[in-house]
């Protein structure tokens, strides 16, 4: 057989093709300099979809967008094309726009029961690395009530508890998860940190409502004690005395003992049944103050007072604090009146006064000098008992 010769025509028509080439160059091609960015812009070699599709801008990733989310596929299809955008996500760490696609897949409301278990335990596992574990563990419930046994459900729904502080129905969540599969060793980890957690609040609870009792006996302690030495106290809140108010002198003590001076100082009762109180003595004429955290109900005044005033103060300029010229009172609040204290008077005999009302739990007494004409002025504005 001879070979064919070559045809005259074919030539012409090459020949006329390449020279319209020449004369008209191919305009789709890559620009040398930007020959990335346009190769990029192929859906084929993107190495990352933009996060909103412009048509104009990416006319060929609109258009397979359009046939990916037809909807005039199945629900189950679009249901699992969702589930596989939301996966995209999830392996980028974007468990935001996972959470959009998986939610969009359950609204498909496909009548597959295993693949929407799959997207609310996939929806639940992008919530719970957003932090919101409540709504993970949510989904993993209505996942289980689909599939029961869904393990990857059981395990996050464990870790949701866990992360929840719900240590015992995190061990629950476990033990049910073990008996599917003994040896999973994400529920084999969780349970046991659980379960310490867990012990751990046991024993807090524990100590708390010891405590808590104890706190309760001592204050009940505290309360009859003050009773027997006929001692005034009277409610804040209520305006009223001991007498009138005694139903609501449990809960002086309970929530006005530390809170009512800043050294948290608290009235306490020793081993022989002896009160110490926390006591202020205020300086009116340099608005200065002293604070002793525990004042022996048996102690005297000028014991203290010598003590405290055997240096002079650096605020006494003139040096006229000390103890032979201090005068004590205490002031009846609602009245403005003062009743002048004996130095040599114990605690226990100044808040037995009946004027005498204790706010509080922490006593307090004015301090004067008796030549200062300060304090001369101070107490003519105040009725004064002596």
């Amino acid at each position: 057989m001879e070979p064919s010769q070559p045809d005259a025509a074919n030539d012409d028509l090459m020949d006329s093709f390449l020279e319209k080439f020449q004369s008209h160059p191919y305009r789709g091609g890559f620009h040398e300099d930007q020959w990335e960015e346009e190769f990029d812009r192929i859906p084929l070699f993107m190495k990352k979809a933009p996060s909103e599709i412009d048509p104009k801008e990416n006319p060929d990733l609109a258009c397979l967008q359009s046939i990916i989310f037809d909807e005039e596929r199945s629900p189950e299809e679009q249901a699992k094309t969702y589930k596989d955008e939301g996966n995209d996500y999830f392996k980028e760490k974007d468990y935001k726009k996972a959470v959009v696609s998986y939610t969009e897949g359950l609204k498909k409301k496909c009548a597959d029961p295993d693949l929407n278990a799959v997207l609310y335990t996939n929806r639940a596992a992008a919530q719970y690395y957003l932090g919101n574990f409540r709504s993970a563990l949510n989904d993993v419930m209505a996942a289980r009530k689909l599939k029961p046994g869904h393990l990857k459900a059981i395990v996050r729904g464990a870790l949701c508890h866990l992360e929840l502080k719900h240590f015992a129905e995190a061990v629950k969540w476990c033990d049910e998860g073990l008996q599917i599969d003994a040896k999973e060793k994400k529920l084999l980890e969780t349970r046991a940190k659980a379960d310490k957690l867990k012990r751990t609040e046991e024993r807090d609870v524990r100590k708390a409502k010891l405590k808590e009792k104890k706190e309760q006996n001592q204050n009940e302690a505290l309360l009859q004690a003050i009773k027997a030495r006929n001692i005034r106290l009277i409610s804040e809140a209520a305006g009223e005395d001991e007498d009138s108010a005694s139903d609501g002198l449990g809960e002086i003590f309970l929530d006005g003992l530390s809170l009512e001076n800043p050294y948290g100082a608290r009235l306490s009762l020793d081993d022989k049944g002896r009160l110490s109180w926390p006591v202020l003595f205020l300086y009116p004429e340099y608005a200065q103050s002293d604070f002793i955290s525990a004042f022996h109900e048996d102690s005297r005044f000028i014991d203290h007072l010598m003590v405290m005033f055997s240096e002079t103060p650096s605020w006494d300029l003139e040096q006229k604090y000390y103890p032979d010229n201090l005068e004590v009172y205490f002031e009846d609040e609602d009245r403005a009146e003062l009743y002048q204290v004996p130095p040599s008077s114990t605690l226990l005999q100044a808040v037995q006064h009946p004027r005498y009302f204790v706010k509080a739990l922490t006593p307090a007494f004015l301090i004067c000098v008796g030549s200062s004409p300060f304090c001369r002025n101070y107490l003519r504005e105040r009725k004064v008992h002596r």
